[in-house]
């Protein structure tokens, strides 16, 4: 992947968070911990859309469904 060098303004109490983030080593570096931030928010908002779709193509989940799938998702036991 291609990287493109870019200047951002933060507030200062998310400097100080994303600061802390990789000096805990949960970052590489500040740009890292953005990055990551935005794939993660890039995922969430393609599960979004395939859940719209998902919805507009077969209609919202019945009270059944979710029992289903609260039974399918549930952790085992073991």
């Amino acid at each position: 992947m291609t990287k493109s060098k870019i200047a951002i303004s933060l507030p200062k109490e998310q400097l100080v968070h994303v600061r802390r983030e990789v000096h805990a080593g949960r970052a590489d570096s500040v740009s890292g911990y953005i990055a990551r931030v935005l794939a993660e928010h890039e995922r969430v908002e393609s599960l979004r859309t395939l859940l719209r779709d998902l919805i507009e193509q077969h209609g919202e989940p019945t009270a059944k469904d979710i029992k289903w799938a609260e039974r399918a998702l549930a952790p085992r036991r073991g």
